[in-house]
């Protein structure tokens, strides 16, 4: 697959291709002409000897300082060196490649004034699968995401750290040597574009939606299952009760989790019994009210994203009639804003599946089933401590719920003096929906085990797909078994596509 960035950029799925994909980068000629036009501009400006921000000053505290244009290319180089301060961990290989797209993305808009060259460069570290070596912390939301952008653009000099396959951390010259690739030379203003915007927070953001997407689906499958392993009412999910509450996102889920529930002897055997519980817990009720407002909440964080991927977030920008302003757009507070929302959302769908598997793990409330899930209870211990593990899990993401783009802390002296905090709200954001999937992959080994233990009954076609998948790797009822590789593995089932897949193939698409 080759994805070609135009004047009017990219789109979400091309940066999902190109991060995780591995798909090549080609840039069209029209970029190419837009971007050798916006710099035709800042050479006459340059030429003309008038201060402009970033093209003949210093930057930040520093744009009141004239800088000689014998100076000037001098100057765009030690910004990239002086920015590329990041500490810690080396961000993963999917979110530096999707900063690295969406920074060429922004320069083929043709607003940030540089050679073409710039963002061909950029393309060559993409399709020569050249990660630089990007730490995790540095970025404020201010200018954008200026750390992370200046460690990527320090590798276009020669210079600075290259993440090797293994994870090792290898020099830039020696890997673009290797690949054939020359070190770039700096021109005026484009040490400066190649930093000022938010490709990184906005990379992390759509991989985050991506990954929101599918396990906001998945939860309604964990639930639907956790449902009928308790012998649970469909009844709470008949779409007339939800039409007269019209929020989208919960008439999806209560549409997904009534569908999963069909076909099943288990939900059958229990239907007209007059015995039942007039009402299931909240937990099972529920579970549309709270996943179909997760939905609603990725509804409004996909179109803020998909405005910021269209949007010109450089400064200073170069307009079509020659002007070169000064902006505030590389300001990460609409993305901060909705990754603290979804990972609010998210949170909570991780919360109400932990209070399933808690129901489903007692004697007492989960309708005669064994202690824990365990036939022999007391020798063995069943699913026990697999609560306490998503527990501590919910613990976590109430933590990391908490909003990061609250928290600003002046920069620059007192030039930067609200900052969005985007990076690490982006960043804790996937850290939320990473361990959201172990706590799905929790509620789908207690559901599968439930649904076993209620034989001869048969489960739905759902049921009977996910106890396929989960019986491979976890066994059946009986003593207990090493669990964490069983966890890990129900993670992987939870993540990937294969038990949708394989369910969608009895009841239809799932939304």
């Amino acid at each position: 697959m080759t994805v070609t960035v135009t004047p009017l950029g990219v789109s979400a799925s091309d940066v999902i291709a190109v991060a995780r994909e591995s798909a090549t980068v080609s840039i069209s000629s029209e970029a190419l002409e837009s971007m050798a036009r916006s710099r035709e501009i800042v050479d006459r400006i340059e030429a003309g000897g008038r201060p402009v921000y970033g093209v003949s000053t210093g930057f930040g505290a520093l744009a009141s300082t004239y800088i000689d244009p014998s100076r000037r290319a001098e100057l765009q180089h030690a910004l990239i060196r002086s920015h590329a301060a990041g500490v810690g961990a080396p961000m993963p290989r999917e979110v530096v490649r999707a900063m690295m797209l969406l920074r060429v993305r922004s320069l083929a808009l043709g607003h940030s004034g540089v050679r073409p060259l710039l963002a061909q460069a950029l393309v060559d570290l993409l399709n020569h699968d050249i990660t630089p070596w990007v730490p995790e912390h540095g970025s404020l939301g201010a200018s954008g995401d200026l750390a992370p952008l200046a460690h990527c653009a320090l590798v276009l000099l020669g210079e600075g750290w290259v993440l090797g396959k293994d994870g090792a951390r290898l020099s830039s010259s020696l890997v673009l040597a290797e690949a054939g690739l020359a070190p770039i030379d700096l021109g005026a203003k484009e040490g400066l574009a190649l930093i000022n915007g938010t490709d990184g927070m906005l990379g992390m953001l759509l991989l985050a939606i991506e990954d929101a997407r599918h396990l906001f689906t998945m939860a309604d499958v964990t639930a639907a299952l956790a449902v009928e392993a308790m012998l649970g009412s469909e009844r709470p999910f008949l779409p007339e009760l939800h039409t007269i509450r019209p929020h989208p996102g919960q008439a999806t889920s209560a549409a997904n989790i009534h569908r999963l529930l069909q076909g099943s002897s288990i939900m059958d055997s229990h239907r007209d019994d007059v015995a039942h519980a007039v009402q299931d817990a909240y937990s099972m009720r529920c579970a549309p009210q709270v996943a179909g407002a997760a939905r609603d909440t990725l509804a409004f964080v996909t179109t803020t994203a998909a405005r910021e991927l269209v949007s010109v977030v450089d400064n200073p920008v170069v307009l079509p009639d020659g002007r070169v302003e000064s902006t505030g757009n590389f300001h990460g507070a609409p993305l901060g804003f909705a990754a603290d929302f979804l990972a609010i959302a998210a949170a909570e769908v991780g919360a109400i599946a932990e209070r399933r598997v808690d129901r489903l793990l007692d004697v007492t409330r989960n309708r005669d089933l064994p202690p824990f899930l365990s036939p022999d209870a007391g020798v063995n211990s069943g699913l026990m401590i697999a609560q306490y593990t998503a527990a501590g899990i919910v613990a976590e993401n109430r933590r990391l719920a908490a909003p990061a783009s609250v928290d600003s802390l002046p920069t620059s002296g007192m030039q930067e003096d609200h900052v969005s905090m985007g990076w690490s709200a982006t960043k804790k954001l996937r850290t939320v929906l990473d361990n959201l999937t172990s706590i799905l992959a929790v509620e789908l080994l207690s559901a599968v085990r439930g649904i076993q233990l209620r034989a001869p009954l048969t489960p739905s076609p759902a049921g009977r797909a996910a106890v396929a998948a989960v019986a491979a790797y976890a066994g059946g009822p009986g003593p207990d078994i090493f669990l964490a590789p069983a966890m890990e593995s129900a993670r992987a089932t939870i993540a990937g596509p294969d038990l949708r897949a394989s369910i969608e193939d009895e009841v239809g698409r799932l939304p």
